[in-house]
C-alpha cells in the first residue's frame, strides 16, 4: 500500500510539472518563436536527464539495441510538442490539453491494429465516448450553432494521434532497451533537430529569459523521470486514469495566469473525454475458474 501511495504521489507531481511546463511554454511563445521554445524544452530536458543518470548510475546509458527506433520515437515526440506549442499560441491552455487527451483513444486503436493486442468491448466503448467528447470540443458547424472554434483546435488532435504512435513505440522499446536508456534517448534526437533549426528563429534572451528557458527543460525532464518512478511503484490501471486530473490543473492555470474561463460546452467535452479515457484505462476483467 505504501508503494502504491508513493506511486500516486509521484504521478500527481509529474502531472503538475507538465501543466507548469505547458503554462511556461504558453508564456514564452509571447516572446520567442516556437522553434526556440522547443529547443530549450528538449536540450535542457536532455541535459537534466543525462546529469541525473550520471549521478545515480555513475555513467550515462547511451547504448541502445534499437537506435533507429529510439531516434524515431524522439522525433515523434518533437512533432507532438511542436503541434501543441503552436496551438498554445492561438487557443487556451485548457482547451489544448483537453483535446490532447484523445491520445489514449488513438493508442487503443493502434494497439489493436499494430501490436495485435486484444481490445474488449468496454475499451472500444471508451474510445467512442472519448471521441464524442472531442467532437463536442471541436464543435463542427454542422452540429453546433454559433461561432466555430479556432482552427488551431485541430493541432492538439494531431498531437494526440502522434502521441499514440509515441506510446506504441515506447511499448516496443520496453522489450528491447533498458528503461533508463529509453528515458535518455527521449529528448536526444529532438534536441539535435531543434538545435539545427535554431538559427532560423533565434532571439537573444535576457538573463531572466535564460532562467525560464532552462526551467522549462528541467520541468520536462523531471516530469518524465517522476512518471517513470511512479509506474515502477504502482500499476498502470491505478495511475493511468489519474492523468485526467491534468485537465483540472490546466483549467486552473488558464484561469489564474491567462484569465481564460472555459464555457459550458468546453467543460462538458472535457468530462466526456475523461470518462472515455477512464473506460480505456481500466483493466479488462477476465473470467477465471477451475474448469
Amino acid at each position: 500500500m505504501q508503494s502504491r501511495l508513493a506511486g500516486v504521489a509521484l504521478q500527481l507531481a509529474a502531472l503538475a510539472m507538465f501543466v507548469a511546463m505547458d503554462t511556461i511554454i504558453k508564456l514564452l511563445t509571447a516572446h520567442f518563436a516556437v522553434p526556440q521554445v522547443m529547443w530549450a524544452r528538449f536540450l535542457f530536458g536532455f541535459v537534466t536527464v543525462a546529469i541525473t543518470l550520471r549521478i545515480a548510475m555513475g555513467h550515462v546509458p547511451w547504448r541502445s539495441r534499437a537506435p533507429g527506433l529510439q531516434t524515431l520515437r524522439s522525433l515523434v515526440l518533437a512533432a507532438c510538442n511542436w503541434l501543441f506549442t503552436t496551438a498554445l499560441v492561438h487557443i487556451p491552455l485548457a482547451d489544448a490539453t483537453a483535446v490532447g487527451f484523445a491520445s489514449p483513444l488513438f493508442t487503443v486503436a493502434l494497439a489493436a491494429v499494430w501490436l495485435k493486442e486484444s481490445v474488449g468491448w468496454r475499451r472500444w466503448t471508451g474510445v467512442v465516448v472519448g471521441l464524442v467528447g472531442v467532437v463536442v470540443l471541436l464543435r463542427p458547424p454542422f452540429l453546433f450553432a454559433g461561432e466555430p472554434v479556432h482552427w488551431a483546435m485541430l493541432l492538439p488532435l494531431g498531437t494526440a494521434a502522434l502521441f499514440a504512435v509515441y506510446q506504441i513505440l515506447t511499448r516496443k522499446l520496453a522489450a528491447i532497451d533498458d528503461p533508463r536508456t529509453t528515458i535518455l534517448h527521449t529528448s536526444l534526437a529532438a534536441a539535435v533537430v531543434t538545435s539545427a533549426l535554431l538559427p532560423t528563429a533565434w532571439s537573444w534572451p535576457s538573463a531572466g529569459g535564460w532562467g525560464v528557458l532552462v526551467l522549462l527543460g528541467i520541468l520536462g525532464g523531471a516530469g518524465h523521470g517522476l512518471m517513470v518512478l511512479a509506474f515502477a511503484r504502482a500499476p498502470v490501471s491505478l495511475l493511468a486514469p489519474m492523468s485526467y486530473t491534468q485537465m483540472i490543473w490546466a483549467v486552473l492555470a488558464g484561469m489564474l495566469v491567462f484569465a481564460d474561463f472555459p464555457d459550458v460546452l468546453t467543460l462538458v467535452g472535457m468530462i466526456v473525454i475523461a470518462a472515455g479515457g477512464v473506460l480505456v484505462a481500466l483493466p479488462d476483467r477476465r473470467r477465471t475458474g477451475a474448469g
